[in-house]
């Protein structure tokens, strides 16, 4: 709420809390979108605070003209792209090349316009502003990507944030898989937006983009690369080639093969430590437990971040306060984006929507046995309200803003329906309920007696 409001500026790396003695504040205090600016809004979302999560899709909106004349003043190309380190008026400022000058850092950013639509179900911000952004950031990517003799499309040159820091060694000659991830992310993001506009001519040309991208590469041993024959084989700030099981949810937990490969990416993750993390670190991988379902994991990650990377002020200061490591860095610069992970990865213990369901109570601690929160933001633009007591989930609450088909897991084996309005349940089946909405509809489900 003080860091990003309506009409003002949207979250840079310290905010509004920017040096104030004379001198700059660590990096610039730039809009930094190698990862700061895109976690420090991953909880307006689902922490239903999507006005305040708008003012960066208004910022980046705004400045769109700017974005189109760097795609084509940088990369010769149409569409738009945003430079990765960018002052308050969305010009580049510099800095290490792989990620200031990315080629995919506009499609990143596209998940907050997919976001902001698909938690609203806002139709004339979808029409307006999410379908025209991600396609030009689809557009752009087609234009800089080149189809080989194999018929799969791939940047000249990639790189993954931020491996090698900013030296040569940082790019490499074939697709990382996080611009793979992204590069697929944006193509599939803008068929699912042109299919809802109903534009299916340009829903078709999506899909065939997105079916170029070529496969992730994949280790047996250590799960997702950061490239081809280049494993992650030594701790690493950056999580960037993970990127398709968190952000972007391209590996979904509930398909066996895809769990196989969340489970052995991050299991090597653990088995390479943390000598290398900082404090947003943590957060991420608070998040990415939750998404697996590994309440004890989440809970421990976020506690971590709380206790060693934070002030008694509760300012992110990017370095172990605990000071674990002999070598230990006394370099303690400030920055937000750990904090607003740290309150996503809380959200997604507490519920998750982004498989195509509503799922509340995901990944609790055994030790959390009485919870509840109140209106939480589901995808679908569904308010939800839930109650544990004793380990067991009591109650569920629904409202649909818009209206629209809701499908929930159930958390019980036997329930009751004890008030439903504007709405029609159908029959449970497999564990699942599917609720027809009309717009403002509510229904409430209850533990039934056993």
């Amino acid at each position: 709420g003080a860091a990003s409001r309506t009409g003002a500026p949207p979250i840079s790396l310290q905010a509004i809390w920017t040096a104030d003695n004379g001198k700059l504040p660590p990096w610039k205090g730039d809009f930094h979108s190698d990862l700061n600016t895109q976690l420090s809004y991953w909880p307006a979302y689902s922490g239903n605070h999507l006005e305040e999560g708008a003012v960066f899709t208004d910022w980046l909106w705004e400045h769109r003209s700017e974005f189109s004349a760097y795609a084509r003043r940088v990369f010769g190309a149409d569409g738009l792209n945003v430079p990765g380190v960018a002052t308050l008026d969305g010009q580049p400022m510099g800095g290490w090349h792989m990620y200031a000058m990315s080629p995919t850092v506009a499609s990143w950013l596209a998940q907050n316009f997919y976001l902001q639509w698909r938690y609203s179900m806002d139709r004339d911000f979808l029409l307006k502003r999410a379908y025209p952004w991600v396609s030009d950031a689809a557009r752009f990517i087609e234009q800089v990507t080149k189809v080989g003799a194999d018929g799969t499309r791939a940047l000249p040159m990639s790189s993954s944030p931020e491996f090698n820091d900013g030296g040569i060694e940082a790019w490499f000659l074939e697709m990382t898989n996080y611009d793979r991830a992204l590069c697929r992310y944006v193509f599939r993001t803008a068929a699912e937006l042109a299919g809802e506009a109903g534009k299916a001519e340009e829903q078709s040309h999506w899909l065939m983009r997105e079916k170029e991208i070529s496969p992730f590469d994949i280790d047996a041993e250590t799960g997702l690369t950061i490239a081809k024959n280049v494993p992650y084989v030594k701790s690493h700030r950056h999580f960037s080639h993970l990127m398709a099981i968190h952000p972007l949810g391209l590996l979904n937990y509930d398909a066996p093969a895809d769990r196989r490969v969340i489970e052995t990416s991050v299991a090597n993750l653990e088995k390479n430590g943390s000598s290398e993390w900082k404090g947003y670190s943590f957060s991420w991988l608070g998040n990415i437990y939750a998404r697996m379902h590994e309440g004890e994991k989440a809970a421990d990650a976020l506690r971590t971040f709380a206790r060693c990377y934070c002030s008694e002020n509760s300012f992110h200061l990017n370095e172990d306060l605990c000071k674990r490591r002999p070598d230990q860095s006394t370099h303690l610069p400030f920055t937000l984006e750990g904090n607003f992970a740290f309150a996503s990865g809380i959200q997604e213990m507490l519920l998750q929507s982004h498989a195509g369901y509503i799922d509340v109570f995901p990944a609790l601690p055994r030790t959390w046995t009485d919870v509840a929160f109140t209106r939480l933001r589901a995808e679908g633009a569904i308010l939800v309200s839930a109650v544990q007591r004793s380990g067991e989930t009591v109650s569920v609450a629904l409202e649909s803003e818009r209206g629209g088909e809701a499908r929930i897991k159930l958390p019980f084996t036997k329930y009751t329906i004890t008030d439903i309005k504007k709405a029609k349940a159908g029959t449970a089946a497999d564990g699942f309920l599917t609720i027809v909405f009309e717009p403002g509809g509510t229904a409430e489900l209850s533990r039934a007696a056993q």
